[in-house]
């Protein structure tokens, strides 16, 4: 078993990394993590942060992939870990084909992450994956601690940095889809079952008419999710008003999508000037915002700022916030930012995508943003730009690119409604009548000649209106 710290170099790894057959001396080590520790030495930043830090022990099962990709996954747990405000002590991955059904890293390794957790002092176990009920129950009792596992993470980020009324909801409502399955009752030592000890119970105090607590507990989580899955549907009215009305006035929509931290909230200051708060930080933004902006030719449109993605994003989260997501579905064009300095950013890519097919917005037109160009290997900005065509270089932090991102994006904005002032003689009534039917009228003032029109009308009828097209007086 190899440690090593974060400025050491990796160890080297002689064994298969990828899915197949595993050698007897890998499948039997417990392989650990180095770098994960974020144990401080200022105890003012502990002040700071009102409470007193988890110690946290991480554990992932390696199942495909390679040694890297799980590593990585595991540091991205240890920052998860971090925002959530522990302080990590340990990291450790298990090479399995597939998760132990009962323990998740087996029962011998469940043993040996016991010893790890009673050495380093630990008071929680944050796996790297989605515990089943019976794994974290059966962990918990091997480890003598407590045990989460990744969903619960993000899920109490999420608690933590929800600001508004709906997010509130959101999360809470995510929360209890969570909790749902994982209720428990009193435990095997004080079962309510009935019957005494010829029954197979505990006697005295352990009778009773069996699981009600648990069961009413399921009936309060039931009644509470519907009271919340209906105040979202009606705080989410205001938003789908606003964008009815962006929609009717023909402002396309461009949405900002990406993974937590990449940089959308930096973006959307960039390019609007909207002072959204910008922290270093794991899903520092969850609640949405829409700012207004132009195109360097005048054009109006929208920019919405979304809650960042992760990889393994829980389902309940994206269940709960499917009404704040639409805010991607329904828009014109996506500005999906990557983080260029992120040691796996196509594994970001997919993280989102897979998110954005979840909530049906794969039909929208994408361009992917590579965004801190200034911290980011060359190499790797040339690989990306490789691979995805449709992309621009940026770095919101000092501005670079934002002239071409602009440009990029005014070519890729759809072609609504155009301003046209035209003069229609008396005899091209049918056309007259097609620009009320079609387009706004602005301004209509009848002259000797005809009736001058300045109207939005569609792309199609304004090609056909060029002809008649005259120069506003005074210009």
């Amino acid at each position: 078993m190899t440690e090593f710290n974060q400025f050491d170099e990796f160890d080297t790894y002689e064994g298969p990394e990828t899915t197949g057959d595993f050698d007897l001396a890998e499948r039997h080590a417990l392989r650990r993590v180095g770098g994960l520790s974020t144990e401080l030495a200022d105890v003012t930043e502990v002040e700071y942060r009102s409470l007193r830090l988890e110690r946290v022990v991480l554990v992932g099962v390696w199942t495909d992939g390679t040694l890297k990709q799980a590593e990585n996954s595991l540091r991205e747990l240890a920052l998860l870990a971090e925002t959530a405000g522990s302080d990590v002590l340990e990291g450790l991955i298990q090479r399995r084909s597939k998760p132990d059904p009962a323990t998740y890293i087996g029962s011998g390794k469940a043993e040996e992450l016991a010893d790890v957790v009673l050495a380093t002092g630990a008071d929680t176990v944050i796996a790297d994956g989605e515990l089943t009920p019976s794994q974290l129950r059966t962990l918990e009792e091997i480890c003598k601690v407590k045990v989460i596992d990744r969903t619960a993470l993000i899920l109490d980020i999420f608690a933590q940095h929800a600001k508004s009324r709906e997010g509130k909801a959101q999360v809470e409502l995510a929360q209890l889809q969570y909790l749902l399955p994982r209720l428990r009752g009193w435990g095997g030592n004080l079962s309510r079952q009935v019957g005494g000890r010829a029954a197979g119970g505990v006697g005295i105090g352990g009778r009773g008419p069996g699981e009600t607590k648990i069961e009413l507990d399921r009936r309060r989580i039931r009644t509470r999710t519907a009271k919340l899955r209906r105040q979202i549907a009606e705080m989410s009215k205001t938003r789908d008003t606003k964008r009815a009305v962006r929609k009717a006035r023909k402002v396309p929509a461009v949405a900002i999508a990406g993974y937590t931290n990449a940089g959308k909230s930096s973006l959307l200051n960039r390019l609007t000037g909207a002072g959204v708060l910008v922290e270093n930080a794991l899903f520092a933004t969850l609640d949405p915002t829409v700012r207004k902006a132009t195109t360097p030719s005048g054009r109006l449109y929208t920019l919405a700022d979304t809650v960042g993605f992760v990889r393994h994003l829980p389902h309940q989260l994206v269940e709960a916030f499917r009404s704040t997501l639409e805010e991607v579905a329904d828009s014109d064009l996506i500005l999906h930012v990557v983080d260029g300095s992120d040691p796996d950013p196509e594994s970001q890519i997919q993280a989102v995508r897979e998110v954005l097919s979840d909530v049906d917005a794969t039909s929208v037109p994408e361009v992917i943003v590579i965004n801190k160009a200034d911290a980011a290997d060359p190499v790797v900005i040339g690989r990306l730009r490789r691979e995805f065509k449709r992309s621009v270089v940026v770095s919101a932090r000092t501005g670079a690119g934002m002239a071409d991102l602009l440009e990029l994006i005014e070519a890729e904005l759809p072609e609504f409604d155009r301003e046209v002032h035209v003069v229609l003689p008396y005899s091209q009534g049918a056309l007259a009548a097609r620009v009320h039917e079609q387009g706004e009228i602005v301004k209509i003032e009848h002259r000797e000649d005809g009736t001058e029109l300045i109207a939005r009308v569609p792309l199609a009828l304004a090609t056909e209106l060029e002809v008649f097209e005259v120069t506003p007086s005074g210009s």
